[in-house]
């Protein structure tokens, strides 16, 4: 097998979705409106909660950056698939594929670390209500967001270099529909020992430990939900955190599915096809389930819509 080590000229090929045209215009079009309905949706989120002095709390301020990653997180991948289905062409160059390793994991871990700050958010909010507000201080909260953005970029850092010291051979067809860190390094014709160790290891601490956080501070919330004595009082501590749970249940459900899967099966178009669902159905769904689920959004979507 030949070794290519002139990367300038290396081009990837992305298999992408489905081959069959009829199936590709299909396709061009239900990405095309999602794409647009994750943008506006979570836009109207940020534009919700900059424009309300009444959403100037700290669950907000989060729920704003998440919908911010939430749009940066789709436009690594959906743009490029939209581009190469309506140009016939599934090339992505080795710099381009790089990059978009880089900034996926970068948003993807963003969205872990803020989903784990929110939890923590709830826990406070629920479990020492009195102390709230100083604990949630802005000072903690900016730092909070600071803190995730560096550790998602020192991983990205890390994963890009690790794949940028692999050499690659003439198999270069990548049966997904981004440049999937893993596929990626098992495209290589050198040792991956290393890459597949450091993707293990870091998915195991970055993403098991914050799930870890989530499900503890979800136990101390139902305790402390649980000695409430009014069924009344019950329902509204629930109902402050039942939108965050339904998207920590919706994003760690079908990632950590599709990695599962992958593990277990061979068969690669279904784990990109199932990857659609973290990737592009959860970012489109979590506005719908902030706003329908949210008074405070509601009113705020209101008085913005009213003001234009």
């Amino acid at each position: 097998m030949k070794n290519w080590n002139d990367t300038q000229h290396l081009e990837f090929l992305l298999l992408g979705l489905a081959e069959n045209p009829k199936l590709q215009a299909l396709l061009f079009g239900l990405l095309m409106s999602m794409y647009l309905v994750i943008v506006l949706g979570n836009l109207l989120i940020i534009l919700a909660v900059i424009s309300d002095s009444h959403l100037h709390t700290p669950m907000y301020f989060f729920l704003s950056n998440l919908s911010f990653v939430d749009i940066c997180f789709t436009s690594t991948t959906i743009p490029k698939m939209l581009v190469n289905i309506q140009t016939q062409s599934k090339a992505i160059s080795y710099a381009g594929c790089i990059t978009q390793i880089h900034f996926f994991v970068i948003f993807a871990e963003l969205d872990i670390f803020l989903l784990t700050v929110m939890a923590y958010d709830r826990y406070v909010a629920i479990c020492q209500p009195l102390h709230y507000m100083v604990v949630m201080n802005h000072q903690l909260c900016v730092m909070l967001v600071l803190v995730s953005w560096v550790g998602s970029f020192l991983h990205a850092i890390l994963q890009s270099l690790m794949v940028l010291q692999l050499s690659f051979c003439t198999d270069l067809e990548i049966p997904h529909f981004f440049c999937e860190l893993n596929q990626v390094v098992h495209r290589a014709c050198s040792d991956t020992f290393l890459n597949d160790l450091v993707i293990y290891i870091t998915a195991f601490l970055l993403g098991g430990g914050p799930l870890t956080g989530i499900l503890y501070s979800y136990c101390k919330m139902v305790s402390s939900i649980r000695a409430i004595s009014s069924t009344q009082g019950k329902y509204k501590a629930f109902s402050t955190c039942a939108s965050h749970l339904s998207v920590v249940s919706l994003f760690y459900g079908t990632s950590l599915g599709v990695y599962l899967s992958s593990a277990v099966t061979q068969n690669s178009h279904s784990i990109a096809t199932a990857s659609v669902m973290y990737t592009v159905v959860t970012p489109m769904l979590n506005p719908f389930i902030y706003s329908l689920r949210n008074k405070d959004i509601k009113s705020a979507l209101r008085r913005l819509c009213e003001k234009h």
